[in-house]
């Protein structure tokens, strides 16, 4: 894409929003956020402009200063713009978006839910963060998770302050996602893991988030875990300790 485009798109985006004293959550933007980033299970409210667990996040960032915030896994980029946004505004960070750009119906139900192949055109993913002035913050990795820990060293990237982790949302995807992102994060770094409130899809597991949020609870000298059953459900864990992954067990279970 041309780079007139490109700054014609983020000029629009800084010219509405309220950036003056370094907020930028004015009605256009969220209305933006709803029309192009559209939230899923978010506990979101359209009517009255309500983000619901998006606030969360914009905050969650405003109050930790990160340098570093990975998203795993997002259908139309709403936490990651949510996250950006906070950076943004904070006037500092980076964020790491991993997401291979499945499509649920060229790829199937087991390698992602309601993915739409929305990453696959790196332009169309710079137009789309463009519209809210983070393009510049946010580097999409289009590789699976695992791919994007692996190449970790070699892409020379900080530690982790805070994570996003709503990809693959199998029991044993949701463990290695986890236990992956600690092994580049330390203590007092965050992990928020989304639809931990989908109670249909676990009792038939087709999702493990909920029994993962569990197990980490037992484990309460590691980690802190808070639960908001809302709409999908997402819960914030704060890692106690460093090096907190080896209390995990081996990266694959038994």
């Amino acid at each position: 894409m041309a780079q007139a485009s490109v700054r014609k798109v983020r000029e629009t985006a800084l010219a509405s929003a309220a950036v003056d004293g370094g907020f930028c959550l004015d009605a256009q933007v969220i209305q933006a956020i709803f029309e192009h980033a559209k939230p899923l299970g978010h506990h979101e409210v359209p009517a009255n402009l309500n983000l619901g667990f998006g606030f969360l996040y914009y905050g969650l960032v405003r109050t930790l200063r990160p340098s570093h915030v990975v998203v795993i896994g997002s259908g139309f980029g709403f936490s990651v713009v949510c996250l950006a946004l906070a950076m943004r505004d904070n006037g500092k960070g980076r964020l790491s978006f991993v997401d291979p750009s499945y499509s649920v119906l060229a790829d199937g139900p087991f390698k992602t839910m309601g993915g739409t192949s929305q990453w696959d055109d790196p332009e169309k993913v710079t137009r789309h963060f463009a519209r809210f002035g983070v393009d510049r913050i946010v580097t999409h990795y289009r590789m699976r998770s695992e791919e994007f820990f692996s190449a970790y060293p070699a892409l020379n990237l900080p530690a982790i302050n805070v994570a996003f982790i709503d990809g693959n949302h199998s029991f044993t995807n949701v463990r290695q996602d986890f236990r992956a992102t600690l092994q580049h994060a330390g203590k007092n770094a965050y992990v928020l893991l989304h639809d931990t409130n989908i109670y249909v899809r676990e009792l038939v597991r087709h999702a493990g988030v909920k029994r993962w949020i569990n197990i980490l609870k037992r484990e309460s000298s590691m980690f802190e875990v808070i639960d908001f059953p809302f709409s999908s459900g997402v819960a914030i864990v704060r890692v106690l300790e460093e090096d907190a992954w080896k209390s995990l067990g081996p990266a694959s279970p038994r």
